[in-house]
């Protein structure tokens, strides 16, 4: 489609949890049946005092039992409200429990429903309001208690009937509270995911972006220069330029269609571009008028491939670095695979003051120093709980070196 949308994506989205797949309908259907019930447990139990659930007498239902109906029906309607506006249900569930008091029926239902909204709140709701509904509940039910005139009754079951209460309330408290960290926690590493791989995308397009931009640019310049008197040399620029370009495109066609692939079990990634690149690093650069000289230490053998392409990326961006901004026309690479580091270091004879700043040593994330490239370069490094250093040399030029466990 002209819109860019790919099916592909929806197809491949992960299902949510079984809840979350109901339908709003469906969920105000299923409050409406609860609250339903509750109007029937409501009606029963107001309407006698005997017993916790008790059938309605015929005394009852000839002097008090309309107005109960109307109690259990305006409490059947406010608790269907409950998922969309739980604070005010709770508030209208408070007063009919003290008008319930008021006539002497039974308030435990209503207490016991507010309980589970407190639970609800808790979960969706500032921590601040959860606890002052709690709190509301906990005081209304002595209040209550005392103005039924059953102070008389013994002290044993006030007390067992507050514990129970409390006890309730804070389960339900307890319950939504666990969600909502739950809920924020998930967010977080939702956020902290997004924010990693923002930043990793950012330091491979900068890293693969930045060495070919600064290779036309010098070519493009080159040839502009000879272009009258020495057109074979324009011609071996304008080759170089279209070269370094095809190499980048192709690059980052890689790079976006990893990023497109939805099913990251059976996609196989593209292959990431290491220290085998290095000579052919230097032979472009080299050619951009920047000679690059690479000295290899130690037995070369296939390395961790997180070591390998940051290792690849440091030496990639320190010569961009080298030919962009030092005004250099020597660069030395040296690369030693020691028996528990790979040691990289890359030196310039280069102006070297003002490209990066003051050194900056970098473990584990240390911050200092200064430049996108220079800050890509630490992260990675940091990423890897290595040791970064970059900064001007005392005999002139710039160093960059890092140390990347293995």
């Amino acid at each position: 489609m002209g819109d860019g949308y790919d099916p592909g994506v929806d197809r491949a989205m992960p299902r949510p949890p079984w809840p979350r797949r109901l339908p709003s309908p469906v969920w105000s259907a299923l409050t409406w049946c609860a609250a339903a019930l509750f109007a029937l447990l409501l009606f029963v139990t107001t309407t006698s005092r005997m017993g916790p659930l008790p059938l309605p007498s015929h005394e009852s239902v000839s002097v008090g039992v309309l107005p109960r109906e109307a109690m259990a029906v305006a409490s059947a309607l406010a608790l269907g409200w409950a998922h969309r506006r739980p604070l005010p249900v709770f508030g209208v569930l408070l007063a009919e429990s003290c008008a319930a008091a008021a006539v002497g029926a039974k308030t435990w239902p209503f207490f016991l429903v507010m309980a589970v909204l407190v639970g609800y709140l808790a979960a969706t709701r500032p921590r601040r309001t959860a606890l002052a509904a709690a709190c509301v509940e906990l005081a209304a039910w002595p209040c209550q208690w005392w103005a039924m005139d059953q102070a008389q009754e013994a002290l044993s079951d006030f007390l067992s009937m507050m514990a129970a209460l409390i006890a309730v309330v804070a389960i339900a408290w307890l319950t939504g509270n666990s969600v909502r960290r739950q809920r924020d926690y998930g967010q977080a590493l939702r956020t902290q995911a997004l924010t990693a791989e923002r930043l990793r995308i950012a330091r491979e397009v900068h890293d693969m972006v930045a060495h070919s931009m600064g290779v036309i640019a010098i070519q493009a310049g080159a040839a502009g220069l000879v272009l009258d008197t020495r057109p074979e040399d324009a011609r071996k620029a304008l080759d170089a330029i279209e070269t370094t370009s095809r190499e980048t495109l192709a690059g980052l066609r890689r790079m976006l269609v990893s990023l497109r692939r939805a099913d990251d079990d059976t996609a196989t990634p593209p292959a990431a571009v290491g220290l085998e690149a290095v000579d052919r690093l230097a032979e472009t650069t080299t050619d951009a008028g920047v000679r690059v000289e690479v000295h290899w230490q130690g037995e070369r053998r296939p390395l961790p491939p997180e070591v390998d392409v940051a290792a690849f990326r440091i030496i990639q961006e320190s010569v961009t670095n080298t030919v962009r901004h030092s005004g250099a026309r020597h660069c030395q690479v040296s690369v030693d695979y020691g028996d528990e580091e790979l040691a990289v270091e890359i030196v310039d004879d280069g102006r070297g003051a003002g490209r990066a700043g003051a050194r900056a040593d970098v473990r584990a994330g240390a911050a200092s120093g200064s430049g996108y490239g220079i800050s890509g370069m630490r992260e990675r490094v940091a990423l890897l709980n290595g040791l970064f250093s970059a900064g001007t040399r005392p005999e002139g030029g710039f160093r960059v070196a890092a140390q990347l466990p293995l």
